[in-house]
């Protein structure tokens, strides 16, 4: 008798898993469909723009909606410089904040700055537009621009970055805008990641002498570079993407220009501003194209760092 329920049990047990493994497959093959599916109504609104302009619209800087003359170049350009500033700033900012919370900071305020960092997450996008555009704007263009034209305007080749009147607005505001909005995801990626370091290593390096920023540099970024990898990739993907807040504060300025003082637009803020306006249907389909492009982008960046952090755990492995 006793057999004969435990045979019932592992029964329905099986069953139990063969229908737990069908479900959990189920739903990772819906999110690829959705994925696909978000990709192919993309394609198909992006494509009468590209048949029409053909490989041009990605090296095109006009856009002029009164004569449906589009190009890519000036939106591309803006995202990935505006990310790129972005990465620049945040990813030493929030590297530097994960060492002082996992090693540094007293475990009394531990958690609390912790906890005011991520909150950072929380706050929308426009609100960080509009404080870009009323504080940090007339702010950056008081005392920032000014500074970098006067130290770094005269430097060759250097020095065409910083050209220009300081106008507050533009590439380098919205590059400042989108590095505090990372800084608050890469944060708690690498926080969490150092975390994850044995307390045998950090130990072992301080007993033989070794500073604080020596166990840092030799034990624990190497030991979580992989999971580094992956935040900053997180917030990068987070950069591509963001909208309003760029929007606000980039100048929305369909040109390509070498200074960073100077207004830019992005993909996201293009589409943001003029796709309520688009009224032919090559316009309609010229902003579904930047939005293909955009995702596009942000699949091979993704891609990328994946690609990235299989080598890296490859080269660990052996």
């Amino acid at each position: 008798m006793a057999i004969a329920t435990v045979s019932a049990q592992l029964g329905r047990q099986r069953v139990f898993d063969v229908l737990f493994r069908g479900a959990t497959r189920a739903f990772a093959g819906l999110v690829l469909l959705l994925l696909g599916g978000v990709m192919v109504a993309l394609g198909v609104g992006a494509w009468p723009a590209f048949s029409h302009f053909g490989p041009a619209f990605l090296t095109s800087t006009a856009w002029n909606p009164v004569n449906d003359q589009y190009g890519a170049l000036p939106a591309i350009f803006g995202t990935l410089m505006t990310s790129l500033i972005a990465m620049l700033i945040g990813v030493p900012l929030a590297v530097g904040v994960a060492v002082f919370l996992t090693e540094l900071c007293p475990p009394l305020f531990r958690r609390p700055i912790g906890t005011m960092i991520e909150l950072l997450a929380a706050v929308p996008s426009i609100i960080y537009g509009i404080w870009g555009l009323f504080v940090l704007a007339p702010f950056l263009q008081l005392t920032v621009q000014p500074f970098l034209i006067d130290l770094l305007g005269d430097i060759p080749v250097i020095g065409v970055l910083f050209e220009g009147p300081p106008l507050g607005l533009g590439m380098l505001t919205a590059g400042f805008i989108l590095a505090m909005m990372v800084l608050p995801f890469i944060t708690a990626v690498v926080r969490d990641v150092f975390l994850t370091v044995p307390s045998v290593l950090r130990e072992s390096a301080y007993g033989i002498g070794a500073t604080t920023s020596e166990v840092v540099r030799s034990i624990v970024v190497p030991y979580t570079r992989t999971g580094i990898i992956g935040g900053v990739m997180l917030g990068l993907g987070r950069a591509l993407g963001e909208t309003m807040a760029v929007t606000f504060v980039i100048g929305n300025a369909h040109e390509i220009h070498a200074s960073l003082f100077a207004p830019g637009t992005t993909i996201s803020a293009t589409l943001a501003n003029e796709f309520t306006e688009a009224v032919t249907p090559l316009y309609v389909s010229s902003l579904f194209a930047l939005g293909f492009i955009l995702f596009v982008i942000t699949f091979l960046v993704l891609a990328a760092a994946k690609l990235m952090l299989l080598q890296l755990e490859r080269r660990a492995g052996t």
